[in-house]
């Protein structure tokens, strides 16, 4: 049965997920948003005909996984019952070349024979078109080619083809090499470019890992997250996908199941904030150009919630019959339809996403006054609709409201325009927009807050508590030891908490009662125990949350509370986010460490 129990590999062009028994069963190309040439994660129970690449060791009784440290390069060991053992390495390469990075639509697959005989069969089946095909096949002397619609993938290798191409078991008695890229001849040998390609994607990451700051405490976990949200980089654009898998859903049976390989303004704020913490600020530089691009080619600055990672604004959602999906949960669907919706939040978090580009003087290039006044036209917006009704931070498809997250965000846009505006010199300005989100601070507690629940609310007026009001502390909108903050938290305790995990909401919605938590707001509710001073209690709560990851360390979208089985897209750039934030606030200092 498919589980989340998978290692990521990828280059900021592509990613590819894999098993605990080391076969890639989820893989788009060209990109992110592609054709998944591997899509055995989501052809239902029992075993896929099609769809994945897979060593497979006969008469195996025993696997492990590692990555490499510091690196997304998984190693996979597998034993067979005579005491054979092989190890299967696999990467996307990336690295440094000719002053740009190299980050080819490949992946390397090296396999190794550590004792004994161990027989093997390699099988390659790629599909095409969302597993409704597979592509034509066609080889040369050295390489065989799989022609799909919309790209050709060649596979060279210094494996025997007749081998590959039955899909015939034979014994490993020396290393061999299989590069699955582009329809191009190698320059070297499969095995020189296998090895250089290795090591220079080794170096590659260590060099990265070596620039993060990190906290003294759960080094391994923020180092993991950090590579994660790294290879969920769009690198063309800067654009951040939310996660890197289509219709895997938020809980059993449950039909929540959404494409999320596009790129979220919200989400993308929260996984740069995450990153911008730890030093990596080159993903905020190209993540602040596609936001850039994406306002100054919108009609009047309005925004939509999601974009496609080349910036496009059309993503219509369908239905995918050829594809079963996750354990059979269908519907798999392509597209979302959250890019027809109005979210109003969008504004401020691209104003906040932008913020440190006119404060940090480590960048490159830092804001000026023609980007503050790109960013005034989204302000304008938000001034003009914090009171308006709109879908909300978790994309309600059948209700608009006034939400009270919504206008909390419009509200943190004016105030960090008021402080950009400061920071140029623009005092006139700087006292409009600090006059701007007064009034909107004062609408929030006059109509987010409600006096009989003592709490912020879901909306104006409204009785329905929402774990994103957790947020208002965090966003500078009240401090820590204000008792509506202090209330808010309780409430959600009373209301949204379940065996240590937070959900969105408990109100019916288009689908029902929603039955998982939601991983990013159980760590919203950490950081906020820890805002107040309830240390011990966010530190036990944190590290539960770490145990609830896979044994490589991963997060998806949702957690089961009662089976803390992990639902949702995978690998949640949200969750991963919440890793590293938690873990800087709550690490005790370098200092006081020793």
């Amino acid at each position: 049965m498919p589980s989340l129990e998978l290692g990521v590999i990828g280059n900021c062009q592509i990613s590819s997920l894999i098993d605990g028994n080391g076969r890639i069963v989820w893989s788009c190309f060209p990109r992110f948003d592609g054709d998944p040439v591997f899509c055995s994660l989501l052809a239902g129970n029992g075993e896929p005909a099609t769809g994945f690449f897979d060593v497979e060791v006969e008469d195996l009784v025993e696997t492990e996984q590692r990555y490499v440290t510091n690196t997304p390069i998984l190693e996979t060991t597998l034993v067979d019952a005579h005491g054979g053992a092989v190890k299967l390495v696999d990467f996307a390469p990336r690295f440094g070349q000719f002053g740009r990075h190299y980050r080819p639509t490949m992946i390397i697959r090296y396999l190794e024979p550590l004792k004994g005989a161990p027989k093997v069969r390699v099988r390659l089946r790629p599909a095409r078109d969302y597993g409704s095909g597979r592509p034509e096949i066609t080889f040369g002397s050295n390489h065989i080619r799989y022609i799909g619609s919309d790209i050709t993938l060649r596979l060279t290798t210094d494996a025997s083809l007749s081998h590959v191409l039955d899909e015939y078991a034979f014994v490993l008695n020396r290393p061999l090499t299989f590069v699955l890229g582009p329809d191009e001849s190698l320059r070297d040998s499969v095995v020189t470019t296998g090895r250089r390609f290795y090591e220079q994607t080794r170096d590659y990451w260590r060099r990265w890992v070596r620039s993060l700051s990190i906290p003294f405490e759960w080094q391994d976990a923020v180092i993991r997250a950090a590579i994660t949200l790294k290879l969920c980089t769009f690198e063309d654009t800067g654009a951040l996908v939310a996660a890197m898998t289509t219709s895997i859903p938020e809980s059993a049976d449950s039909g929540r199941n959404w494409d999320y390989r596009f790129c979220w303004l919200r989400d993308s704020f929260f996984v740069v904030h995450a990153l911008n913490r730890l030093g990596a600020t080159n993903t905020m530089e190209a993540y602040l150009r596609y936001i850039l691009d994406v306002a100054a080619a919108t009609d009047g600055g309005r925004l939509q919630p999601v974009y496609g990672i080349r910036g496009e604004s059309h993503l219509p959602e369908r239905v995918i019959d050829s594809l079963p999906g996750y354990r059979s949960m269908g519907p798999v669907r392509v597209g979302n339809q959250a890019c027809e919706q109005i979210q109003n939040d969008v504004y401020g978090s691209v104003i906040m996403s932008a913020t440190q580009f006119f404060f940090d003087k480590r960048l490159s290039v830092t804001g000026d006054l023609r980007q503050f006044e790109l960013l005034e036209v989204l302000g304008d917006h938000a001034r003009e609709l914090y009171k308006a009704p709109d879908a909300g931070i978790w994309e309600y498809r059948g209700r608009e409201r006034v939400h009270t997250f919504s206008s909390l965000m419009c509200w943190a846009g004016c105030d960090r325009l008021a402080r950009i505006a400061a920071q140029l010199g623009q005092d006139e300005k700087s006292r409009r927009w600090a006059t701007d989100a007064a009034h909107i601070r004062d609408e929030i507690l006059a109509r987010g807050w409600n006096e009989e629940e003592r709490c912020f609310v879901d909306s104006f007026g409204g009785r329905d508590l929402d774990a994103s009001m957790l947020l208002v502390n965090e966003l500078g909108f009240l401090s820590a030891d204000d008792p509506r903050f202090v209330g808010t938290v309780l409430a959600v305790e009373r209301s949204l908490l379940q065996d240590g995990h937070v959900f969105r909401y408990r109100a019916e919605d288009d689908f029902g009662l929603p039955e998982s938590a939601f991983n990013i707001c159980t760590f919203w509710y950490i950081n906020a125990l820890a805002a107040m001073g309830r240390n011990s209690e966010a530190r036990d709560l944190f590290e539960a949350m770490l145990g609830r990851r896979n044994s490589l360390g991963m997060l998806a979208e949702d957690l089961d509370p009662s089976t803390e089985e992990m639902w949702g897209n995978f690998p949640q750039t949200y969750s991963m986010a919440g890793i590293i934030n938690g873990a800087l606030r709550l690490s005790r200092a370098w200092e006081d460490a020793f």
